[in-house]
């Protein structure tokens, strides 16, 4: 009996070891840290999602499948990154209703983080045209309610190269919006302590796009930076690829910077000659480590291993050579508690030709403000309304030519002006303007006998306002433009929150258009107008 005892203890005592929780990893200056021994956590990490590419300009038709949330694939793989001595995976877009559990498990026992990019194809910034709205607010504070509870998430990123030239360099107030009030909701949901950042790419927008994240207040800044650079292309060195300017360009950073994806595969199978560079001594005062791209072979021709049609991964020289790289490191760090931070924030750019960035950012998203903006319009969207009806409407009401409808809700990351209710949901921002021409109509144009209907698309209600609302809405004014200083708590919002405002389907990623449209829709629109009863436009 007592054998029986002893052996179900030490099984019970090794299954609790197995489940144990990873230390997490915390930031201090430009450093990443084990929390409980205070050692210096350098990443030696793998790209892990199929068919996708994050960056900024996916369509909203695009589809994406969560490489953490199927069992069998993670019990597949963990062993194979394991192999690789792998510590940290990078993950591009995750389903935050799915469950995650197993295979955070499993990556935790073989002490493996993870780094996750926040969007996904139909919810996320757009670098041509870029919005932070209620939605993309709702998916972004969703996967932090989901990962959160993880000792292994290491944080987000909020964006993947929204910014790669310069004519859509002013999409980056946008992103910066999003990092803000990210951090803002993890605070406020007192989670530990978890990173907000941004990775960028090799370009020549590098040092504005690092500085801009990186200045003015700190609540608004990246807690860390991500940098895509694929320049070491056998035969190469630290000079000729650029690693050495990129060192020296990043010495002062005051945050972590790591290689968010690296390894040229102009020449086959990639050697990895960088690997010695990055984590020794030239480079490891600086970088926190990298993230090789990518761990599954796919068109572009990245992989380590190959899926097969059994389901079954196979290595490809690729993994052998990165393999037999990483065995060679052991990166030399300093200790937390004799580490102090020198550097400081940088410099915000100027804003000219290259960099059209306006420090002022978007509005933060509130879904009180923006039911308070509902309950006072008197011409509202139907409930069931369409996304190929908001999109026409959107087509009409906000060209400039057709009338001034839209002030309320557009944004523009140049001149750092933004409407109130630019952050609302499309659904919302779609029935200001229906208001909009609804009171003009009404005042300008007694011929229009319904000036709220829009083939059906809205409906009319008495505009109505409580005392904090009216309060808001007051603030904002006719227009919309006024700025509201004394917004509401928002309601409950992540997981649960504002997407009972916002339409299904492919709405979240309507754009609110930018036109410059001729006399032609200008004939279109004075005919409309002066229509007896018309409600809608046709385009």
């Amino acid at each position: 009996m007592r054998s029986g005892s002893i052996l179900t203890a030490a099984a019970t005592l090794v299954a609790a070891c197995a489940a144990a929780d990873l230390d997490p990893i915390v930031i201090k200056g430009s450093k990443f840290f084990y929390k409980t021994n205070g050692t210096e956590f350098f990443m030696k990490g793998v790209a892990y999602q199929q068919e996708y590419g994050g960056n900024g300009s996916v369509s909203a038709g695009s589809s994406y499948t969560d490489p953490l949330a199927d069992e069998a694939i993670c019990t597949r793989d963990v062993p194979l990154l394991a192999q690789l001595q792998t510590n940290t995976i990078r993950v591009y877009a995750v389903d935050p209703t799915a469950n995650h559990d197993p295979c955070m498990q499993m990556l935790s026992d073989a002490g493996i983080y993870v780094v996750a990019d926040l969007g996904e194809p139909k919810n996320s910034i757009n670098r041509d045209t870029p919005e932070w709205n209620q939605e993309i607010y709702s998916r972004y504070t969703a996967v932090v309610d989901t990962f959160s509870k993880y000792t292994n998430t290491i944080g987000f990123f909020a964006g993947n190269e929204v910014t790669n030239l310069p004519n859509n360099t002013f999409a980056s107030a946008f992103v910066k919006a999003a990092v803000r009030d990210v951090k803002a909701y993890i605070a406020t949901k007192k989670y530990r302590p978890l990173g907000v950042g941004y990775a960028t790419n090799d370009d020549e927008q590098r040092t504005d796009l690092a500085n801009y994240f990186d200045c003015g207040d700190a609540k608004s800044g990246i807690d860390f930076l991500g940098y895509n650079i694929y320049s070491w292309c056998p035969p190469s060195n630290y000079q000729e690829s650029g690693y050495k300017d990129r060192t020296e360009e990043f010495a002062s950073y005051n945050v972590p910077v790591f290689f968010a994806e690296y390894g040229c595969n102009k020449k086959r199978p990639r050697t990895f000659d960088e690997v010695g560079t990055l984590y020794g001594s030239a480079m490891s005062k600086v970088w926190s480590g990298g993230i090789v791209y990518m761990y599954f072979q796919e068109a572009n021709d990245y992989g380590l291993v190959t899926i097969g049609s059994d389901d079954k991964a196979t290595k490809l020289p690729d993994f052998t050579s990165l393999a037999s790289q990483i065995a060679k490191v052991t990166p030399s760090g300093v200790a937390m508690a004799s580490y102090s931070p020198s550097n400081s924030a940088q410099a915000c750019p100027t804003q000219d030709s290259t960099w059209e960035a306006s420090v002022k950012l978007p509005p933060s998203p509130n879904n009180a403000v923006c039911s308070c903006m509902v309950q006072s319009l008197n011409c509202t969207a139907n409930s069931g309304i369409s996304d190929d009806d908001i999109k026409t409407n959107f087509d009409y009401l906000c060209d400039p030519n057709n009338g001034d409808y839209c002030g309320g809700i557009q944004a523009n990351g140049t001149t750092g002006v933004y409407g109130a209710y630019s952050m609302c949901s499309t659904k919302e921002r779609i029935s200001w303007a229906f208001n909009a021409f609804y009171n003009d109509q009404t005042k300008n144009n007694p011929k229009n006998t319904d000036p709220c209907n829009f083939k059906g698309a809205a409906q009319k209600q008495t505009g109505k306002a409580s005392n904090t609302c009216k309060t808001v809405v007051d603030q904002a004014g006719d227009s919309g433009t006024g700025a509201i200083t004394s917004a509401p708590t928002p309601s409950s919002t992540g997981s649960s929150g504002a997407a009972a405002s916002s339409t299904t389907g492919a709405a979240a990623a309507l754009k609110i258009p930018s036109f410059s449209f001729g006399l032609l829709h200008m004939t279109v629109y004075v005919t409309f107008a002066a229509s007896v009863g018309a409600g809608m436009v046709l385009l």
